[in-house]
């Protein structure tokens, strides 16, 4: 039997929040419970009257109201009976919503029986503290803020300046000048590397054969601590791969979060196979939870046929252990 408070209960995950309404025979009003997506806490709420309505609002609060949140999302209405239908409303760009009449759907459709309420927030934005415009609260980036002390941009001078570089990293296509107490400080792997009487050491150059040079000037960027946020964002797959290799720990936790905030259709089986390859537990367990638990692997039956072709054996017994526990739960 279903537990009463399970009823107004909403399931998140990363940017996504899902509502599962079993039964609005009895009632006319339901309000959910406050579930948080990036800084605010939300409501969803449905009514009857002579269509059913669906409400997105925040929840009072004096962030609310000094600072409301400006959304883009996507919001759908799933039907879990019979055949998976999904009704989905027309995106939703710089929604400014202060209160429960901001945004309401108003559904002529009639639901009967059980259905999902899932919203994927595209992004959230809030006034910049002069007024004249909007800025993404996912786009603020802690490696950006703090690489703006003044020690830490000397510090960064010292690469994009060649400053007294004692050592040669040769990439792919291309070579770049750093410096040995940098490297050593940062990664356990370098300071084997110099500490050691190894070719690296005798030569002074490291060789890096696997990544380009445009990546690994992003790679040392993060290491002296003036990389950009934006640059972060594009190069995360193969910084992870760099911060696995040489054990920058802080940039592989860094990727690790990162790529939880903005799991979708397009990238989750990517982030899978990731996840499950450098060994990051809240990555696949978020990406586990978006295709099992919210019933995106519906919608993605092609690609999932052929990532299945070509995935690890183990990665597949992931995934089919997780679909048989869910099912196990109806």
């Amino acid at each position: 039997m279903t537990d009463s408070s399970s009823a107004y209960r909403v399931e998140t995950t990363s940017r996504l929040a899902q509502w599962r309404i079993d039964n609005l025979a009895s009632c006319t009003y339901r309000k959910s419970d406050p579930f948080k997506i990036g800084k605010w806490n939300w409501h969803l709420a449905v009514e009857k009257s002579r269509s059913l309505l669906i409400k997105l609002y925040p929840e009072v609060s004096s962030l609310a109201k000094s600072n409301p949140p400006v959304a883009s999302f996507i919001i759908r209405v799933v039907s879990s009976l019979g055949n998976r239908t999904t009704l989905a409303h027309p995106v939703i760009t710089d929604r400014q919503i202060k209160n429960n009449e901001d945004f309401v759907w108003a559904l002529e459709v009639p639901l009967t029986g059980k259905f999902i309420i899932d919203v994927e927030f595209l992004d959230l934005k809030t006034a910049s503290p002069n007024g004249e415009e909007l800025c993404s609260i996912w786009a603020e980036g802690e490696t950006q803020r703090e690489s703006n002390a003044t020690a830490v941009t000397a510090l960064g001078r010292m690469l994009s300046e060649s400053i007294h570089t004692d050592i040669v990293i040769n990439a792919s296509d291309g070579s770049i000048g750093a410096h040995r107490a940098v490297l050593a400080a940062r990664s356990p792997v370098f300071r084997s590397m110099f500490s050691h009487d190894l070719k690296e050491k005798e030569l002074s150059t490291v060789n890096i054969s696997d990544m380009s040079s445009e990546v690994c000037y992003v790679f040392l960027s993060y290491i002296y601590g003036n990389i950009q946020n934006e640059v972060f964002l594009t190069h995360r797959l193969a910084l992870l791969q760099a911060a696995d290799k040489y054990d920058v720990s802080d940039l592989k936790e860094a990727c690790h979060d990162s790529l939880l905030e903005d799991i979708d259709a397009k990238n989750v089986l990517d982030r899978l196979e990731h996840a499950f390859l450098y060994q990051l537990p809240k990555l696949k367990s978020s990406c586990m939870q978006y295709l099992v638990k919210f019933g995106k692997i519906y919608d993605l039956r092609d690609d999932l046929n052929t990532f299945l072709q070509s995935a690890d054996r183990d990665l597949i017994f992931d995934i089919f252990h997780e679909v048989l526990a869910t099912w196990k739960g109806f």
